[in-house]
């Protein structure tokens, strides 16, 4: 069965994640995608194992020419290859592409039907359009790092660049969208992406918890601030487990489980703002029991109930737990070296597209003669 992209051409102008993550997941749905690095490579390239974590990652299955885009006949060969080509991505720096004679208004004057989509750190409407911008900017101005945290404590980040990673997400989507609008206009579109606005974005839940409840959004570590027990981290025999079970029937069905009904009865856990107001005491009647259990013997137990319980765990236990296994999330790739290792693949199923497995990362200019020969 055909993959959905299959015989669509993206051309990817990209460093780091924001751009290559979006392209990574285009290419597993088939598009034929054309990295173009400088001469020195990705960025990503040369920030030691982070940055080679990240080439890794999203450049799997790629194909790689190198271009000095400040060169007036490797310029021409960019706009060669993007005036036969579907989709452009880019995040350089703020201005780049247009100081390069690549901007939007010049390269869809010569490809109309081309889709371009851009990514930077802020709006392109805003006073900081032009500002460097990476992923920590955006949760800090976000309001990501202001509830993110122990409560006491400071502002923290997300552990992972999670608004590179969801910007990739929305680049995905601006792009099946500008290509589903050309199938019946004939046109392509021009599209920008913000880290901040994605980070604001992902965060529209606690926007209508401000609106409902009239209390701005703290960080209040883990547990839910109006239910409990709700995201309470509880430890066990062996680790530690997530629990929330704050509905009337799941919290009666906790209470036996830990062989504590008269908590039932109990003014402190009798509703959920009674259980709120009294956390530290419920949390600890409910490890009193979990501590001496295993952290499986907890899931599987808690999770026949109904209630959602799931072990906290490290990167190496992930990799074996049975339902990364068998979902197929993980596949494997090759580093520009040839050595394989576990990346994951879509987070999704779908007909007519497959794990691709030991797909290879390119070496910088890799398929330079087979890309600029046409």
């Amino acid at each position: 069965m055909q993959a959905p992209l299959e015989g669509i051409r993206i051309v990817e102008f990209g460093h780091y994640i924001a751009a290559p993550a979006a392209t990574q997941i285009l290419a597993d749905l088939g598009a034929d995608v054309i990295k173009v690095e400088p001469p020195a490579g990705d960025q990503a390239r040369s920030i030691g194992a982070y940055g080679d974590g990240i080439v890794c990652a999203y450049n799997r299955g790629k194909r790689s020419v190198a271009l000095d885009l400040k060169d007036d006949d490797q310029r021409r060969i960019a706009l060669d290859l993007l005036g036969s080509s579907d989709v452009l991505v880019q995040n350089m720096r703020a201005g780049a592409m247009d100081g390069l004679g690549l901007g939007a208004e010049v390269v869809t004057g010569l490809n109309p039907r081309l889709v371009y989509v851009s990514v930077s750190g802020f709006s392109r409407r805003g006073p900081s359009a032009r500002r460097a911008g990476l992923d920590i900017a955006a949760q800090a101005e976000s309001g990501l790092m202001s509830v993110t945290g122990e409560q006491d404590g400071d502002p923290q980040r997300v552990g992972m660049p999670i608004a590179d990673v969801g910007a990739s997400y929305a680049v995905v989507q601006a792009v099946l969208a500008a290509l589903f609008r050309r199938e019946r206009t004939g046109r392509g579109s021009v599209a920008d992406v913000s880290l901040l606005d994605v980070a604001i974005h992902m965060q529209s839940a606690l926007w209508g918890e401000w609106h409902t409840s009239g209390q701005e959004p703290r960080r209040k570590g883990n547990g839910q601030a109006t239910v409990a027990p709700a995201a309470d981290l509880v430890t066990t025999a062996d680790g530690q487990i997530v629990l929330s079970a704050y509905t009337v029937e799941h919290f009666t069905r906790l209470c036996r489980f830990l062989g504590k009904p008269w908590m039932l009865q109990d003014s402190r856990f009798a509703d959920n703002p009674a259980r709120v107001a009294h956390r530290r005491e419920l949390l600890s009647e409910i490890g009193s029991v979990l501590q001496h259990l295993p952290t499986e013997r907890c899931v599987a137990e808690l999770g026949s109930l109904g209630l959602v319980a799931a072990a906290v765990r490290r990167f190496s236990e992930v990799a074996t737990a049975p339902d990364v296994l068998m979902s197929g999330i993980l596949t494997t790739g090759r580093d520009t070296d040839g050595r394989s290792f576990d990346v994951p693949f879509l987070p999704f199923t779908l007909e007519g597209v497959e794990v691709r497995p030991d797909l290879q990362v390119p070496t910088v200019g890799a398929d330079q003669e087979s890309v600029t020969s046409r």
